[in-house]
């Protein structure tokens, strides 16, 4: 587990892929809208795909500003409440 990404609005922890568990195969990622306190788990093919479009964005030597932007396209999707313990 690495945590690469935490600016104040958002935390994006990536999670090691793992061929002998299929909802892992591709790894996964852990995004967190910290404003909001939700976060959502993403993994198997939707992993594979953040993957490649955050690759795509680093290669544009994004802002802060842009990477939160995109990472707030995940907000509709993210109805687990972040719960401390």
């Amino acid at each position: 587990m690495n945590l690469i990404y935490n600016s104040d609005q958002y935390s994006v922890v990536e999670f090691v892929a793992d061929g002998n568990r299929e909802s892992m195969r591709f790894g996964g990622y852990e995004i967190m809208d910290k404003s909001g306190k939700r976060e959502i788990f993403i993994g198997g093919t939707l992993a594979e795909a953040f993957r490649k479009d955050v690759e795509d964005l680093i290669a544009t030597e994004p802002s802060v500003e842009d990477i939160d932007t995109f990472l707030g396209k995940y907000d509709a999707l993210m109805s687990q409440p972040v719960v401390l313990h």
